[in-house]
């Protein structure tokens, strides 16, 4: 793989992770892994329970939470005692960054909110992820990945055509619309303290990060152009772009999108390249049909020849295990295995060195670093508000 960015990048940036399951921990895993230092922050009932759920890996423990995870720390505290509560003020001002996934006002019920902490720590950047957003009349409705993409927009311009939206197979919402503005919003925060020398609330409403997926949706619709769900020409509305399947059950994407592709592509199997295939209208079904019979005619191996050989917006859809020995993916080392459990880079930097951290494995080292000696350690595990 060419240099890219190191996983020192960000060298001596201190996170304090209050986040569980899918997108607070993506979002602090690509800050590790660009060099951050994150602490998690887990209570006693349980912590982040995304780690006992299956699949497991050999040593039992979650797969996503291993690959989440990768070296973090973490601490249980617990945030409903008092004495909980007074350890994680002693803690604020030791870091730079807090990342959260409550819905709004939860911390603050606990004297933990935004301004609580900004007078603690000035330079503090507050991260919350929520589904949408801290304020607006659904700022504390509950909702999950498939609800924020409805409510966005997204699946409205999700096929079939003439059928229900489809569900997506990856987490959109979560992570496209959550962790990575999030991770965003963190970097120019910090940019911006640079110059400011004060913290700022970073606000991410999943549901609002989802609507920016669906640019070239509702760009259509601004212009009074409204397809079918599925109708449209990235959405699957056209011949040349959509996905079929083979002689042997396997599935082919074809994206020709651009004249001189789908010429080529035409050139390649025989038949008269017409340049209204690239526009739906009710032109599209029997061009989709004549395509379907062409693809069903070869072999997932013939088709995969095929795209090697000619430059035409064409790939075979693989398993999901034949990924990781993807000739392009081995090459740029976007896989690696770490204690039975496949790991993935970040397009951004090298992989966090470590595992992920047992529930409470580092309580001890990261309260002696905010100044909490072991008399003052073993009171507070005597009240229960750390273990």
């Amino acid at each position: 793989m060419l240099a890219g960015l190191s996983g020192s990048a960000l060298e001596g940036v201190r996170i304090l992770d209050l986040s569980r399951l899918l997108p607070g921990p993506f979002a602090t895993m690509v800050l590790r892994d660009l060099g951050a230092s994150v602490d998690k922050v887990e209570d006693p009932r349980g912590g982040d329970y995304i780690r006992n759920m299956p699949p497991q890996g050999p040593d039992g423990v979650n797969t996503v939470y291993s690959v989440l995870n990768r070296g973090k720390r973490s601490l249980v505290l617990d945030l409903k005692t008092e004495e909980g509560r007074g350890v994680f003020r002693s803690l604020i001002g030791h870091y730079d960054v807090l990342v959260e996934s409550f819905r709004p006002g939860v911390l603050a019920k606990l004297g933990l909110g935004y301004e609580s902490l900004r007078a603690l720590n000035p330079k503090l950047i507050y991260c919350a992820i929520t589904g949408y957003g801290q304020d607006g009349p659904d700022a504390h409705r509950a909702g999950h990945d498939l609800n924020y993409l409805a409510r966005a927009g997204v699946l409205s311009f999700t096929g079939p055509v003439g059928g229900p939206p489809q569900v997506p197979g990856v987490q959109v919402a979560d992570i496209g619309g959550g962790a990575l503005y999030a991770v965003i919003g963190i970097l120019a925060a910090l940019s911006e303290r640079t110059r400011s020398g004060e913290g700022r609330l970073v606000d991410i409403s999943m549901c609002e990060g989802a609507a920016t997926f669906a640019m070239f949706g509702f760009g259509g619709v601004s212009a009074q152009w409204k397809p079918p769900p599925g109708g449209d020409v990235l959405m699957g509305g056209i011949a040349p772009y959509r996905t079929y399947l083979t002689k042997d059950g396997g599935v082919v994407a074809l994206a020709s999108l651009e004249p001189k592709f789908w010429i080529a592509f035409c050139t390649a199997i025989g038949r008269t390249p017409e340049l209204q295939a690239m526009a739906p209208g009710p032109h599209q079904p029997a061009l989709m049909a004549e395509l379907e019979g062409i693809f069903a005619a070869q072999t997932t191996d013939a088709w995969k020849t095929f795209a090697a050989a000619n430059d035409c917006c064409i790939e075979v859809v693989p398993h999901a295990d034949e990924v990781f020995e993807d000739p392009q993916h081995v090459a740029r080392g976007l896989f690696e295995e770490r204690a039975g459990v496949t790991h993935m880079r970040t397009p951004v930097a090298p992989m966090a060195p470590g595992p992920a951290p047992t529930q409470g494995a580092d309580t001890d080292a990261i309260l002696e670093e905010a100044g909490i000696d072991a008399t003052a350690r073993a009171a507070l595990r005597t009240a229960g508000a750390i273990r």
